[in-house]
Order: C-alpha cells, then sequence, then structure tokens
C-alpha cells in the first residue's frame, strides 16, 4: 500500500504550472481537495502535508531541492518514516504520453528523466511506483525539450490537467492500493 505520494516539480514562481511541474500540480490538487496544509520541513528539505487515504494516513512531498536533487528529500523522508520504496508513489511530468494521458508502473528505469534518475540514486531501488502524466512533446521538429518542459501550457491545457487529476483522485483508492491494472484500464 501506498503511504507516501511525491510530486515532483521544481520550486519557484518562474516554473509555477509549467509542463515539468506537472507532479507538483497534482499533488497540489489533491492536497487542496483534501483539506491538508503545506508546511516547509528544513529536515527533509521540502514542503509536506497529510491527508486521508482510505482508512490510513497519506503523507504528501514536495521537494524543494529542485528536480534533478529530488532524491534528497524522498531518500530522507523514506528514511525517517521506516518506508519500503514500494510504499512510494512518485508523480511526475511524461514526454512520451500526449497531453493528459496518465500512465501508472511499477519498477523500471528513469527513461532520461532526471528527477526519477536521482530519487533512484538516493533510495537505491528502482522499486516504487511511478504515475506518469503526459505533457506530450513539442511538435516542432528538434525543438529544444528543456525550454519546452520549462513553458506554460494553454490556459485549455491546464484545464484538461485539472480534469485528468480529478479523475484521478476519485480513483485514488486503486492508486494507493498499486492497482495498476484496474487504474490504467480507466485510462486507456
Amino acid at each position: 500500500m501506498i503511504k507516501l505520494i511525491v510530486g515532483l516539480g521544481n520550486p519557484g514562481s518562474q516554473y509555477e504550472k509549467t509542463r515539468h511541474n506537472a507532479g507538483f500540480l497534482f499533488i497540489d490538487h489533491l492536497a487542496a481537495s483534501r483539506g491538508a496544509g503545506w508546511s516547509s520541513n528544513a529536515q527533509f528539505q521540502a514542503d509536506v502535508a497529510s491527508c486521508s487515504g482510505g482508512a490510513d494516513k497519506l503523507m504528501l512531498l514536495k521537494p524543494m531541492t529542485f528536480m534533478n536533487k529530488s532524491g534528497l528529500s524522498v531518500g530522507k523522508m523514506l528514511r525517517y518514516h521506516k518506508l519500503k520504496p514500494d510504499e512510494l508513489l512518485v508523480v511526475h511530468d511524461e514526454l512520451e504520453l500526449p497531453e493528459g494521458a496518465v500512465r501508472m508502473k511499477r519498477d523500471g528505469g528513469h527513461a532520461g528523466h532526471n528527477g526519477l534518475r536521482d530519487i533512484i540514486s538516493h533510495i537505491d531501488s528502482r522499486d516504487f511506483y511511478r504515475l506518469r502524466l503526459g505533457v506530450g512533446r513539442p511538435e516542432a521538429p528538434g525543438a529544444n525539450i528543456a525550454n519546452y518542459v520549462l513553458s506554460r501550457p494553454s490556459v485549455a491545457t491546464l484545464g484538461i490537467f485539472e480534469s485528468v487529476f480529478s479523475k484521478i483522485e476519485a480513483r485514488l483508492d486503486l492508486v494507493l492500493a498499486g492497482d495498476l491494472t484496474d487504474f490504467n484500464a480507466l485510462f486507456f
């Protein structure tokens, strides 16, 4: 059962509502809808919150170390709370999925995602859940990927993201149970 959800993103107003902050956007949505308040925690170098997740308390984490150093916060949180990697769900942007598409998986590599790469390095495991939020790829061939993911999508696309976030939250029991088959079937 998942006990910790980590949303990946970059801190700072210049990164708010960018594609690369899809994990932050989702976890902010989840916290707001469940009445959870964020607090800064220097020990974990993150903003933390907790809310109900089924019958248990669910911890939420937004690393404030920037995307490429997310593993620092995640590793500290897992060790402090004596959590196993398979009790962790990392929510992140995914270039290989179209905007608004969602896929959940367990285990695997980082597929070039530096936030995942750093988490794998710090917890010495790939055996955690990932909720991949599709942000698509730039339409122009040869476009700069970094510029694309660090740009803000249209208002319409942000609306699509919010709609998807609500659908994910409505199925949170499947997510927390790590029910990949039923959860993924709902989105594809």
